[in-house]
């Protein structure tokens, strides 16, 4: 029991059958519903896990953009995932986010992993200690971390109907790991289900959202689903809070009739109300002004103390595999200094898909080096 939790029984008691399930859907793409009868305002979620992108996926809103989950990962330190977590709570204050979709802590499990850049380690131990740290330092700042993807979610090739056959030893000490640290550990308001079926149930669907998520770690908070993981009305009798984005056919009017149709308890939805309500008091959306408060600083003026921090985890996550005593070069005293492929000019600063943001600018290996070098 959370110190939200009598207040959120309380709020929830006040609201209709309709307005409880309206809650448990998104409003749209990225946003809760709001409710003006309890002073609830609407959440906004956005993508991470290396930036806050905001509502917009272009050039309107530029994002700070932090090196990848991989390049975190190797830097092995929990100090610098704390402060990781630190910096995206504060560009997620200044762009009005109330939960940022991260980290990722899948594991990289095959070299063909499409999102493995966005995942910390193939080392479920290494993972769920960043993870936590990431988390702790990320909600300390009164926004929600939400890790991803709960769970075996390690490839992205048929993701939608891929099943994951795992015994009980295996997923609890690899897959699960990670995700126990960030609940056990580091109290995570969030977590997100995922595309995928495992032991051949649907994640949204699937008991692995109770036992061990909510019975054995404690886990207090909201299932988000992946975007337009849930696909069917089953998804309700499970632990699976909210569906995303929405509104959708899936739950809506058709939950609501379940319900007076007795097929669904409506302690049920309540017990998924009363989570949501509770994470709205955490990041401070109940007795709001209607708005997501968002920090006045231009969205496009990027804080050179960010610039500064995403520079100092990519020097900490370079790994120098050989020295042949090169190293360390005084380019000062260096004549020619030769960059070789086409990043030296079109730097790949970021993995792309569903973790692109949209940096102010970008400065890449020929420009840094000329302003050094002349």
């Amino acid at each position: 029991m959370t110190d939200f939790n009598a207040k959120a029984l309380e709020l929830t008691s006040k609201l209709t059958l309709e307005q409880k399930v309206a809650l448990l859907t998104g409003k749209d793409f990225w946003n809760t519903v709001q409710i003006d009868d309890i002073g609830l305002r609407q959440m906004l979620l956005s993508d991470g896990p290396a930036g806050v992108r905001g509502e917009f996926w272009d050039e309107r809103d530029n994002s700070l953009n932090l090196p990848s989950g991989s390049a975190l990962g190797s830097t092995w330190s929990r100090d610098l995932a704390r402060e990781y977590g630190v910096v995206l709570g504060a560009e997620a204050a200044r762009k009005g986010v109330d939960v940022v979709l991260g980290p990722t802590i899948n594991l990289h499990r095959s070299p063909l992993g499409g999102r493995h850049f966005e995942c910390l380690s193939e080392d479920p131990m290494l993972t769920g200690t960043l993870a936590a740290s990431y988390t702790i330092g990320l909600q300390g700042t009164g926004k929600a971390a939400c890790p991803k993807h709960y769970v075996a979610n390690d490839f992205e090739t048929n993701r939608f109907g891929a099943n994951v056959n795992v015994d009980d030893r295996t997923l609890r000490e690899l897959y699960l790991r990670p995700f126990e640290d960030a609940v056990v550990d580091g109290q995570a308001w969030t977590i997100m289900s995922s595309y995928n079926a495992v032991n051949g149930k649907t994640v949204t669907e699937n008991e692995i959202l109770n036992t061990p998520l909510r019975t054995d770690w404690g886990f207090d908070g909201v299932v988000i689903s992946d975007w337009t993981a849930v696909r069917s009305l089953e998804s309700a009798k499970a632990e699976q809070d909210l569906e995303m984005p929405g509104p959708t056919e899936f739950w809506s009017q058709n939950l609501i009739n379940a319900v007076r149709n007795g097929e669904i308890p409506e302690a049920t939805v309540d017990r998924k109300v009363v989570r949501l309500v509770t994470l709205a008091l955490r990041v401070g959306a109940i007795g709001a002004d209607g708005k997501t408060p968002a920090n006045p600083t231009r969205h496009n003026q990027i804080a050179e103390s960010g610039r500064a921090f995403a520079r100092r985890v990519a020097s900490e996550g370079s790994v120098l595999l050989a020295n042949d005593g090169v190293l360390p070069a005084d380019l000062g005293k260096l004549g020619k200094v030769a960059l070789i492929g086409h990043n030296a000019t079109a730097a790949r600063t970021q993995g792309g898909g569903s973790a692109t943001v949209h940096p102010l600018t970008v400065s890449t290996p020929f420009d840094a080096l000329s302003e050094l070098l002349g």
